[in-house]
């Protein structure tokens, strides 16, 4: 699965997208796993209520299946003007 990386979320874990080999059933499985993996990661998801998710370009919940996605992407909210 790809996962991507924008704004500080990229920042922090200092790549904008990687693949990886994931059982997570949810996006917050995923977080929770990727946050395992070393300090970085922790610190880009460490306040989950500063994070967006979308799972194959659609804007989902934290707790939305992950089953057959191609893609996630983790993000901070978004404002326009």
């Amino acid at each position: 699965m790809r996962v991507l990386y924008f704004a500080w979320v990229r920042e922090r874990i200092g790549r904008p997208w990687e693949d990886v080999e994931t059982t997570a059933a949810t996006p917050a499985a995923l977080a929770d796993e990727l946050a395992a993996r070393e300090e970085r990661y922790a610190a880009a998801f460490a306040d989950r209520r500063a994070l967006r998710v979308a799972v194959d370009q659609r804007l989902v919940d934290f707790d939305a299946p992950l089953e057959g996605a191609r893609e996630v992407a983790f993000f901070p909210p978004m404002t326009g003007g």
